[in-house]
């Protein structure tokens, strides 16, 4: 029992004031390192892809790229516009603006068709991404002009607007999400472990984690740009995976300390507990860093920041269950040795600690698995395949800025924006760039590009075109008068890249050229993640399998747990379309449906669970290998390992639910699509694969669940079975 989990464990145990001091340095020396380094964020050049990335990026070399705009508009409060104070309130508008150093240029006013609404539209210098910083200079000037105009209704909407008031909205969201989750998560280990002292230990732990988490991201932000997601899923994961590896640890050291009945010392019971559980958590973190690292693969920002934040947060985790847990658990091991003495003397009995058989209750759910494992293996799978029939009407779409809360004021401002001047709606820009001495040539095929447009009626027939100072790259613009995520928007779409352009543009020599805009882009980042998929899922199931054979050393169970999180992965994807794709649950969960499921979602999810689900698979068959290695038949072996881990693992996985569930609550409609079906997701893992499928089939498989090496049985003067490594 020699091994590094086990050796380090045995000097947290020794020296465990050393221990918690130096993880509690380690914390405070990556949050200062973090802050030290800040966070680099990605810019707008990292989330380029497909056409539209090309032809942003093609607008950009000749300074033409799209400023980030804003829409003010002006309108009585009620009746009609007086025209004199709307005249003064845009002109102390237009001064004010021009004032700002954030202001690239202020448009002249435009009057909505029935004449009730002006509209100032106001450019913002830099890109995009900056402008939600640069923003709020504007928006108090607008307020201030509403002050000195109070006859008049004065609003602000545009995408800098809108992204400050959606990353408002999700800081207040997350806020609301800590509230609810912690207390439910103390109260669930209050439950399983019926002390306070023992039930703040894996919270606490998991919290430091986080904390170094999120100072460690920082750093790693420089090699791999954060997007602003990083820390919601160091949060989310982090808090998960951080209770879940301490509660495997904990469980274990209280059912030796239970078994040995006093005869172990507190070091002693946590050396048992590293070698076995400590083993697990182990080969589970990196089961979900590997799991986790095929996110790289999908070459998206997002997906790259979304796998940043998880793999450092759960090796930190992993990490203070090595470190920090052991030395927590020596010292509160020792004070309860004091207490039993002081009890002794007294003449008291000594208190019972839980063996962690799982009493009545656990054997009872078991009993369809153990007595007919057939039938309980053919029904389960049918249910689950029932429930992954809705996943073949799976629509996945781009979430675009339609789909955000009306909570947020310039959301209420975008639609009336939409209403009074439908004909700005949508617009698409197509950008050309060909050698210098063809830019009357290319100037002239966009004009004929222009006319075709405005034959069709899904374009207005407003057009604008502009040509860089070098003469190399001209963009036209082309506006629609129907909402983003429209038909007739992506319509449009399709005739200007299939139709238009390879008829005008297409017809210059050496040209390059491409459509981009809002529209453009969500068309083409779910395009790019489907080209991606069948790469990032193959790796995923290659590392699953690779992963599930170096802990077991059995092809068996590595096809087995392959199957079995496809299976649970599926079933939940399923869930979520039936809820999401449909409105019958909107009152239920808050939100409007748009038909669809956002496109990082499915990704996210068979990645995440894929991960996760290790955990409980490592947990549950470590148990199984180690009453084999004992020389306990497979049969009872299965039987007795899930009924020891089953009330652990139920009580990590009410813990995670607990976290994703609380994902719901928010407004933004991707993440409550990726907290609700993380938690269906982990939910039928536990209750169902673990529960009822894996010991059926298990059961059904016997002896050949080890193929093609079945474990040595241990020799009778041999070590303690519970002292031999797993895997």
């Amino acid at each position: 029992m020699n091994s590094p989990t086990v050796r380090i464990a045995r000097l947290s145990a020794r020296h465990p004031w050393r221990a918690l001091v130096g993880w509690l340095l380690f914390t405070a020396l990556c949050l200062a390192v973090g802050s030290a380094a800040g966070t680099h964020k990605a810019t707008t050049a990292d989330y380029r892809v497909g056409e539209a990335g090309r032809a942003e990026a093609l607008a950009a070399d000749g300074r033409l790229e799209r400023r980030p705009t804003e829409q003010i508009l002006v309108s009585a409060r009620s009746g009609p516009l007086d025209a004199g104070a709307a005249h003064s309130a845009v002109e102390d508008l237009t001064t004010r603006m021009k004032r700002l150093p954030e202001v690239d240029r202020v448009a002249a006013p435009v009057r909505s068709a029935d004449g009730r609404v002006l509209l100032v539209e106001v450019a913002l210098k830099g890109e995009e991404l900056d402008a939600t910083h640069k923003v709020g200079a504007l928006v108090a000037q607008t307020e201030a002009v509403q002050r000195r105009h109070p006859a008049l209704l004065v609003q602000e909407t545009g995408s800098p607007s809108t992204s400050k008031g959606v990353d408002q909205q999700r800081d207040d969201d997350l806020a609301l999400s800590e509230k609810i989750t912690l207390p439910v998560t103390l109260v669930t280990l209050l439950v399983a472990f019926g002390s306070l002292t023992m039930a703040a230990v894996p919270l606490l732990l998991a919290l430091s984690s986080i904390a170094s988490a999120v100072g460690l991201a920082m750093v790693a932000s420089h090699l791999s740009p954060d997007t602003g997601v990083g820390t919601n899923v160091i949060l989310m994961i982090g808090l998960a995976v951080g209770v879940d590896y301490t509660l495997f640890h904990l469980k274990r050291e209280r059912e030796e300390r239970a078994r040995s009945g006093g005869r172990l010392s507190s070091e002693a019971l946590v050396e048992l507990a590293a070698a076995t559980s400590g083993r697990a958590v182990v080969v589970s973190g990196l089961a979900v860093v590997a799991s986790t690292a095929t996110l790289y693969l999908a070459s998206d920002v997002i997906f790259s920041s979304l796998a940043t934040g998880t793999i450092v947060v759960v090796l930190t985790a992993v990490a203070s269950s090595l470190t920090a847990l052991p030395a927590l658990l020596t010292l509160l091991g020792r004070r309860a040795e004091r207490r039993a003495l002081r009890r002794a003397r007294r003449g008291r009995p000594a208190r019972r600690l839980r063996d962690g058989s799982g009493g009545r209750f656990w054997p009872a759910l078991l009993r369809p698995a153990t007595r007919r494992p057939a039938a309980t293996l053919v029904l389960s799978l049918l249910a689950l395949i029932g429930l992954a029939l809705p996943v073949s009407g799976l629509k996945i779409t781009e979430m675009s800025r339609d789909t955000h809360s009306r909570a947020i004021p310039a959301m209420r401002v975008y639609d009336r924006l939409n209403a009074e001047f439908p004909d700005r709606r949508v617009t698409h820009q197509v950008v050309v760039r060909a050698d210098a001495s063809r830019s009357a040539e290319v100037t002239g095929r966009l004009r004929s590009l222009a006319r075709r447009a405005a034959a069709d009626p899904l374009f207005t027939g407003a057009s604008t075109i502009r040509t860089s100072a070098d003469h190399r790259t001209s963009t036209l613009e082309l506006r629609v008068p129907y909402l983003g995520n429209s038909p007739q928007a992506y319509a449009s779409l399709d005739h200007l890249r299939h139709d238009y352009l390879p008829a005008t543009v297409g017809r210059v020599a050496g040209a390059q050229y491409g459509v981009t805009g809002d529209v453009a882009r969500y068309t083409d980042y779910p395009a790019h993640q489907d080209s991606k998929l069948p790469l990032v899922l193959g790796a995923l199931l290659l590392v699953t399998f690779l992963m599930t054979l170096y802990a077991f050393r059995s092809v068996v169970l590595g096809v087995l747990g392959v199957v079995l999180n496809l299976l649970s992965a599926a079933a939940a994807l399923g869930l979520l379309v039936l809820v999401f794709q449909h409105t019958w649950a909107e009152g239920l969960l808050n939100f409007s449906s748009t038909g669809s499921i956002g496109s990082r979602v499915p990704l996210f999810l068979f990645v995440i669970l894929f991960g996760l689900s290790m955990d409980y698979q490592v947990f549950v068959v470590s148990r199984i290998r180690e009453a084999v290695l004992a020389g306990t038949p497979t049969r009872q072996a299965v039987v007795d390992g899930i009924r020891r881990s089953a009330s652990v693992v139920t009580s990590a996985a009410v813990v995670m639910t607990t976290v994703f569930v609380s994902f719901v609550f928010l407004h933004i409609i991707e993440m409550k699509q990726i907290g609700f079906v993380l938690a269906a997701a982990v939910l039928l893992d536990a209750f169902v694969v673990r529960v009822l499928i894996l010991p059926a089939a298990l059961l059904l498989l016997g002896e050949r669940t080890w193929w093609p090496v079945r474990p040595a049985r241990t020799a009778a003067d041999g070590p303690n079975p519970a002292l031999v490594d797993v895997g």
